[in-house]
């Protein structure tokens, strides 16, 4: 039994595309969540089945624990949990049902909750947190469990008696100590099923661990409902400790930093790459960072931490593109961050969205023509998405219909008045896709350059035709036109690679 029952409503059988990747993490902000309640003293159980369905297993936990409170505490450092997916809001409520039906007070956490909390709260959720929460739900279960009124904790969102949320409930709480906190209460969950999942889809396991929360930049469309610009960082050491804790007593053999800018301090990199040495404790890991972070003296300190893959957003290969987004990133600081790694054996891949406000064929093929000169070792390809809280989601909002969110992460459905459909865009993310993954393997068939052409040809057919009617759009060329102004057909050798 357990007073408190966390869960998160992030699930794999619900996204197919991370079904077919089969690359499952533990909810690191919700374990987190789990050892802030146990360091108040309070008793709580976590509810993980990140690899099954969890209509079945609610019930059975919610009868093993019989709780008085449930948390649906998402997990702040997955990219997932960020994209607010209608798939994870339609599990919520249906937790929520099940628990308000057992007798249990409702908690909700997460980026989604933040953009809709009267939605939240009309299906089941007592209670919406603000911000980093941690604090606050400490401070909110404490309450409850002692019948106190809950009122004048920050970051706090619930409805008053007429049924309306009140207007200052919306500030968000200060929360200075979670680099204090006590590391993730990963012995609250079975890793098990994780490191079977791994070690089947690729023969290793790999695990996940955060250094650092937030970011400072200001991109113009990435939301922040949780962290805002504040960004804070674990002492090198502590970071270090874990990845050895991982690696002796887990047995991790690769991991995955789910920060969303990692090494902003190239100080701190050293330290880190230090205290790595000084353990002997070099694991392969992956992170995720800015190609303007990727200078000589920090390349070479996460080459000797261990480090084998930085994910660089690079978003597009047109610099009017990036300065419309408020990257502040050149062009050549991305080349410059790709040869550096490149020379020091680390994988550089790169995200990249196409369909921002702006982007015509033009700017796709210059994007196009920079993957293929920079050659990435992978990309991830996405359509602009708004999200609210953006400046980018407030130029677009008045174009938006009823459909606001992706129901997972394989919709890539365009929302907003984009240059092209989203055919044009799927067929565009899936040629590139081919291509930069023909380059990895050892050897090309004929076949393979062939279904690569295909691609490409699909592409170039639906440019002229898939134009989403917009005052400022060029006039419509012709097939053959459109053909001769687009060069990747024409720049494949006979192997399927670049000539």
């Amino acid at each position: 039994m357990a007073d408190i029952l966390l869960t998160h409503s992030y699930h794999l059988p619900y996204d197919p595309k991370q079904v077919r990747k089969m690359q499952p993490y533990p909810p690191l902000g919700t374990l987190y969540a789990a050892s802030a309640l146990r360091s108040q003293g309070l008793s709580v159980a976590v509810f993980d089945t990140m690899l099954q369905d969890p209509a079945a297993g609610i019930p059975e936990a919610l009868r093993r624990s019989r709780p008085r409170i449930v948390a649906i505490y998402e997990d702040d450092f997955n990219f997932l949990s960020k994209m607010c997916l209608t798939r994870m809001r339609e599990v919520a409520w249906r937790i929520a049902d099940l628990a308000r039906s057992a007798g249990a007070i409702v908690i909700a956490h997460g980026s989604d909750a933040a953009d809709h909390a009267e939605e939240y709260l009309g299906n089941g959720v007592n209670f919406v947190l603000l911000g980093e929460a941690e604090q606050a739900l400490s401070d909110l279960c404490s309450a409850l469990l002692q019948s106190k009124d809950p009122e004048g904790i920050a970051g706090l969102v619930g409805l008053d008696a007429a049924g309306r949320i009140p207007p200052f409930a919306r500030r968000a709480p200060e929360n200075p100590s979670w680099i204090d906190l006590p590391g993730p209460a990963r012995e609250l969950i079975d890793l098990e099923p994780y490191r079977r999942a791994w070690i089947a889809a690729h023969g290793y396991y790999s695990s996940n661990v955060v250094a650092s929360r937030g970011c400072p930049y200001r991109c113009n469309w990435c939301a922040k409902p949780i962290s805002g610009d504040k960004f804070r960082v674990r002492p090198a050491e502590a970071v270090a400790a874990e990845v050895c804790e991982l690696r002796n007593r887990y047995g991790a053999q690769h991991l995955w930093f789910s920060d969303d800018v990692f090494a902003l301090n190239h100080r701190w990199a050293q330290q880190f790459a230090l205290r790595l040495e000084q353990q002997a404790c070099i694991v392969p890991f992956k992170i995720q960072s800015r190609a303007d972070l990727m200078t000589a003296e920090t390349v070479a300190a996460l080459r000797r931490a261990g480090c084998a893959e930085v994910w660089m957003g690079v978003e597009s290969g047109s610099q009017k593109v990036l300065d419309a987004m408020d990257k502040g990133l050149s062009l050549s600081r991305i080349v410059a961050a790709r040869e550096r790694l490149g020379a020091a054996g680390i994988r550089a891949c790169y995200f990249l969205q196409f369909g921002y406000p702006g982007e015509t064929w033009k700017e796709i093929q210059q994007t196009i023509d920079f993957v293929r000169s920079t050659r990435p070792h992978d990309i991830g390809v996405s359509i602009s998405y708004p999200l609210p809280g953006t400046l980018f989601y407030e130029r677009v909002k008045t174009q938006l219909g009823a459909k606001r969110n992706w129901v997972d992460s394989d919709d890539l459905c365009t929302m907003f008045q984009t240059a092209y459909n989203d055919h044009f865009y799927r067929a565009l993310r899936d040629a590139l896709h081919a291509e930069v993954n023909s380059w990895q393997a050892s050897t090309a068939a004929k076949d393979d350059a062939d279904a690569l052409r295909a691609l490409w040809r699909k592409v170039i057919a639906l440019e002229p035709v898939s134009r989403n009617p917009e005052p400022t759009a060029p006039p419509a060329r012709s097939n053959s036109e459109s053909a001769s102004q687009f060069i990747p057909l024409q720049r494949l050798s006979a192997t399927g690679r670049e000539a």
